[in-house]
């Protein structure tokens, strides 16, 4: 939805994780796979140094035209890289304490809620190197101040209380239910036998907000995304699944054991960077802004140092799982986190 709408209905920015890809042919200078659900990659397009024959060439193009009016969750463009500069659009942030309250829709065991819970206490909570804490601490450089995240409150709707199918409007409707908004980040997290508009084809998750108290004066912030195990764990939980396109390279090990959940916590991780740099549409972003690059999206992924597309980077393996991972958290917990855009540095940032 526009950024025009923001103050007055609910808004929100989708993720979908972008699936590696090699092209089938060589590419003399290093480019960037980039998804468009709708977006025109002409605009942007730079010329492309690819060794092929004038066959080919031409039926390359011959095919863009159409690309540009498929509606495919994710059309890959090959394009030269554009330099990454978030700004900032003078919109208020989220900082200080703030109780992250979750509602469970849908079948999820406890020891998937603990992953995810564990998950959100080791953001505010110091352990060994790399830890997931050092990872959250990025976010606090883009308005001099902390922002200390814990656990609220638990509700669990197993019974599926709006059914089994579920649309835009039906996830701000639940999120309304973890009031109080006050200081709080409301998450929605689906189950893997739950459907959700737009979820798979267009989106893995989004972040958004809505009106809050009983005149709608005031806004809240709120964050849906769904368990892709049973129905896209390709598109959603890359690089613990096979892609759909691309190298059908071998998946890493999750780090929880959990293809589904571990996929849930990259874009858990994604969407919270993104709710407390761009909580209302006017904070920190690049591009337009209803379809903003935001604080994990304009690096979208890079999980460890010397990364390309297809490749997540070099990365820390359990000697004794097998499982790939670059952040520690809680009681010996592994996760592995997206690089974030560092307002400091300019550049996007791993742990390692």
């Amino acid at each position: 939805m526009a950024s025009s709408a923001i103050h007055k209905q609910t808004s929100s920015f989708s993720i979908l994780t972008l699936l590696p890809s090699h092209p089938p042919y060589k590419i003399k200078n290093p480019l960037l796979l980039i998804s468009h659900s709708h977006s025109n990659p002409f605009q942007n397009f730079k010329t492309l140094y690819l060794t092929m024959s004038p066959l080919l060439l031409l039926s390359l193009l011959t095919l863009l035209p159409a690309l540009t009016l498929s509606t495919t969750p994710r059309s890959l463009y090959l394009v030269t890289p554009e330099p990454i500069s978030l700004s900032y659009h003078h919109g208020p942030l989220l900082t200080g304490k703030l109780a992250v309250n979750i509602l469970w829709y849908g079948r999820f065991t406890p020891s998937q809620r603990s992953i995810v819970s564990d998950f959100l206490l080791s953001l505010s909570s110091p352990a060994s190197s790399p830890a997931a804490s050092t990872w959250w601490h990025t976010t606090s450089l883009y308005h001099n101040s902390t922002t200390q995240l814990a656990l609220g409150r638990q509700v669990i709707d197993s019974a599926l209380s709006l059914g089994r199918s579920l649309t835009s409007d039906d996830l701000t409707k639940l999120s309304s239910r973890l009031s109080p908004h006050r200081n709080t980040i409301a998450v929605v997290l689906t189950g893997e036998d739950v459907l959700v508009e737009g979820f798979c084809m267009s989106r893995c998750g989004h972040h958004g907000s809505a009106p809050a108290g009983r005149h709608g004066r005031s806004h809240f912030a709120y964050i849906w995304v769904g368990n892709s195990v049973t129905q896209c764990p390709g598109e959603c939980a890359w690089p613990f699944h096979q892609p759909i396109y691309g190298p059908q390279t071998p998946p890493l090990v999750a780090p929880n054991g959990d293809v589904g959940v571990d996929g849930m916590i990259i874009n858990l991780a994604t969407l919270l960077a993104a709710t407390v740099t761009n909580p209302f549409g006017d904070g920190y972003f690049q591009g337009p802004a209803n379809a903003p690059l935001e604080a994990v999206t304009a690096c979208t992924g890079i999980f460890g140092t010397g990364s390309y597309p297809g490749y997540p980077g070099q990365l820390l393996v359990d000697s004794t799982t097998g499982a790939s991972f670059n952040a520690k958290g809680l009681g010996g917990r592994k996760y592995l986190l997206p690089a974030m855009w560092d307002p400091k540095t300019n550049q996007c940032t791993t742990l390692v």
